[in-house]
């Protein structure tokens, strides 16, 4: 059985809760402590498909866990001003029973048997459309936590939310997050989505206003052994951009091996895209 990925330890998740209320020094925490068993899912098999969706609601916001920024491993994130028309594709991964109870980024336990989510930048709480882009399933959580750190990961669902979008087994699904506005359409529970095509992975290396710029990254991705390097033209506020993707790739795997071979190049900015 697939297992989520790692994510912060309760030592760790201490240390980023003290940070996130305005601790002036970055958390630390020590490996082996960290990680002292693996995440899962609940001892005994659970039926989730009962669960119900979270239902957006006005919310001020948490007391804990909305500082300007805060770092987790060496990286600083931005915590963003408002959800309002946030929509992004990416990577979900899920956390099970190691964190069960213990408390979130915005000081309330963490239930794996509730509709929540963690995200690094969307303000707590924030309510969200979740779609498996992969099999159309669809769920409302509400972001209450802080996560992934995994640098390819977009969202950190809790064990119910990801049994419901169908990705438990394979730790991983391809989704959108929408945030929702309370009392607006689109807010209702929505289990299922049309989807329009199968969604694409693709690494990208680079983006530049200037095409030469894009070639010289794409001559130098060739140089050092990589393939399926695409460049392409997305135009901006009437202005040309050009990206440099590698893909399609044909799985999350593959995504995260390029990604790491472009970090080891020099290139920390290279992200999944979800198309």
């Amino acid at each position: 059985m697939a297992r989520p990925e790692r994510r912060l330890s309760a030592p760790a998740l201490l240390a980023a809760a003290l940070a996130l209320a305005g601790c002036a020094s970055s958390p630390v925490w020590d490996e082996e402590e960290a990680w002292p068993e693996a995440d899962g899912p609940p001892a005994r098999p659970v039926d989730v498909s009962r669960v119900p969706d979270a239902v957006p609601r006005h919310e001020p916001r948490s007391r804990y866990g909305n500082p300007d920024s805060y770092v987790v491993d060496g990286r600083r994130y931005h915590v963003l001003p408002t959800a309002r028309g946030y929509v992004a594709r990416g990577i979900a991964s899920w956390y099970g029973r190691k964190f069960h109870g213990r408390r979130t980024a915005s000081g309330e336990p963490y239930d794996m048997y509730r509709m929540t989510a963690a995200h690094r930048t969307l303000p707590l709480p924030t309510y969200v459309r979740v779609t498996n882009l992969e099999n159309g399933r669809s769920v409302v959580v509400r972001v209450n936590d802080r996560g992934p750190f995994h640098p390819n990961r977009i969202i950190d669902l809790s064990y119910a939310a990801a049994a419901r979008l169908g990705m438990i087994e394979r730790g991983t699904a391809l989704v959108e997050v929408r945030a929702l506005t309370p009392g607006a359409p689109g807010a209702e529970p929505a289990r299922h989505v049309a989807l329009e095509g199968r969604p694409r992975i693709y690494v990208q290396a680079g983006a530049f206003a200037d095409r030469r710029n894009a070639e010289r990254l794409r001559r130098r991705l060739l140089r050092a052994g990589l393939r399926r390097i695409a460049l392409m033209r997305h135009d901006h506020l009437a202005l040309p951009l050009y990206r440099v993707r590698i893909g399609p790739l044909a799985s999350v795997e593959a995504a995260d091996r390029i990604s790491a071979r472009l970090w080891d190049l020099g290139i920390p900015d290279a992200h999944v895209v979800v198309d």
